[in-house]
């Protein structure tokens, strides 16, 4: 499990995963601006406020995206990264798996669906976090347990259904469901990190198929010897 984290690790500064990181961090503060450039104009055109008033908007805009780039970007980056996710996968496979049957791209809609997913569960993991630090003394492992559960739960069958159906991925996860939480538990910890939480959907994404990979070999195998 840790080589696998080791290794996804090292995925992410090669140029597939940079260039997908660029694009889903531009798009989010790129729509964050656009948001802010909006309530201001909204304010400024239909409202009549005197000048400090305005000056005092102008600042709560600005202040707003801080805030928002802290609590906002990572679950919106992940939205974006759920489109590409399954390229990504892709590119694990194709790279460091060469000689195993490539798994087959997700339909559009079902991509669709699981960045709408993904953005939910990070959105989880993120208004949590924010709620522990308000109240001190709240035990950290129930945070770490539960999001390890809905990250690994996700990713993990999200590497899985580009090569059976979503059913038999479900099955699968549940019958290594105790393996599969400690490799939540790896995310979890990476998406508990601001900065760095920017970069879960691409590490689970490439982490998630190798423990796919090794699960399913393992199984394989057990197949292998029964019918011998």
């Amino acid at each position: 499990m840790l080589v696998a984290a080791g290794q996804a690790f090292q995925d992410l500064f090669t140029p597939p995963f940079r260039g997908v990181l660029f694009k889903c961090v531009g798009f989010t503060i790129a729509l964050l601006v656009a948001l802010v450039i909006a309530a201001l104009w909204v304010f400024g055109t239909f409202v009549e406020w005197p000048g400090w008033v305005e000056t005092l908007v102008a600042w709560l805009g600005g202040l707003a995206l801080v805030v928002g780039s802290v609590f906002l970007i990572p679950p919106v980056t992940s939205l974006i990264a759920g489109l590409y996710l399954d390229d990504i996968a892709e590119v694990v496979e194709r790279t460091h798996f060469p000689s195993e049957t490539p798994g087959r791209e997700l339909p559009t809609a079902q991509s669709i669906l699981l960045a709408v997913k993904f953005f939910f569960v990070v959105l989880a993991v993120n208004l949590l976090a924010l709620f522990l630090l308000l109240i001190p003394g709240v035990n950290l492992i129930a945070f770490y347990l539960g999001n390890g559960y809905l990250l690994g739960r996700e990713y993990f069958e999200l590497a899985a259904m580009r090569h059976m159906p979503q059913a038999e991925a479900k099955k699968l996860r549940v019958a290594n469901r105790g393996y599969i939480l400690m490799c939540g538990l790896v995310i979890a910890g990476l998406a508990s990190v601001p900065i760095l939480n920017l970069l879960t959907p691409l590490f689970a994404t490439s982490f998630m198929v190798r423990i796919y990979k090794q699960i399913a070999g393992r199984a394989d195998m057990r197949f292998a010897h029964r019918v011998a």
